[in-house]
């Protein structure tokens, strides 16, 4: 089976689930995602996605989506799969791959905050508010002078900060929505709207029906100690 497919980010917004309760859940075009290669050793598939015009496309490109029956495509990236028996050249993969209920990791690129200084990009408590602190957000000193003699790595400091890859871990699927090709999924994904997400499935939690109540636990009460309590009471 095919670990995942790509995907689009559409945006955040609200889902009522069984019981009435609001879960924020971010909206994921899923596909039409085209099978355009297969590979054995190791298996993987070559997905394409997000349609373009020919014109855009390079005469090379343009011949390999031809010759695997499928239109221009922006995005090409393989998949990892256990079996490749279930796909074929061209195949078309929807929505429908994924069901309401199972977990799903996504990865995609943060949004870019350009160069930031410590306070914004580590979180910095910065120096003395008062006047005359004259280092209000400033980095101050950075390492000693004889020994080391240079700045020790891993030490924070100012940057570029976002346009990063980012992987959010089991996000569960409440929605699918084979019409209009998109799923929802439960929390926050990285990366700006209508930006490029893979979404691959989980291997850390396993499928749980949405209908699925958790077991209340009710735990056993200490008999002393309530009777401590009550004496606490009484006095």
């Amino acid at each position: 089976m095919l670990s995942g497919l790509l995907g689009k980010k559409i945006g955040m917004t609200q889902f009522f689930d069984a019981d009435g309760n609001i879960v924020p859940v971010t909206a994921l075009e899923v596909g039409p995602c085209y099978v355009l290669g297969l590979k054995e050793n190791p298996r993987k598939v070559l997905l394409g996605f997000d349609k373009m015009k020919e014109t855009n496309c390079t005469k090379p490109r343009l011949g390999f989506f031809k010759k695997a029956n499928a239109p221009a495509l922006r995005t090409v990236l393989e998949f990892r799969s256990t079996d490749n028996a279930a796909y074929q050249i061209g195949q078309e993969l929807k929505a429908d791959f994924f069901r309401p209920g199972e977990y799903v990791h996504v990865v995609g690129t943060s949004i870019g905050r350009g160069f930031q200084g410590g306070m914004k990009r580590h979180n910095w408590s910065g120096g003395g508010a008062g006047h005359g602190s004259m280092h209000h957000r400033q980095i101050g000193s950075t390492g000693a002078n004889t020994y080391p003699g240079r700045i020790l790595p891993g030490k924070t400091m100012p940057g570029h900060m976002g346009n990063e890859r980012v992987t959010v871990e089991n996000l569960r699927v409440m929605h699918v929505d084979v019409e209009g090709n998109m799923i929802l999924v439960k929390g926050a994904v990285p990366g700006a709207k209508n930006g490029l997400v893979s979404i691959v499935r989980s291997q850390k939690k396993a499928y749980r029906s949405l209908d699925e109540k958790k077991e209340v636990v009710i735990h056993k009460r200490n008999p002393m100690k309530q009777a401590k309590a009550a004496a606490k009471k009484k006095a």
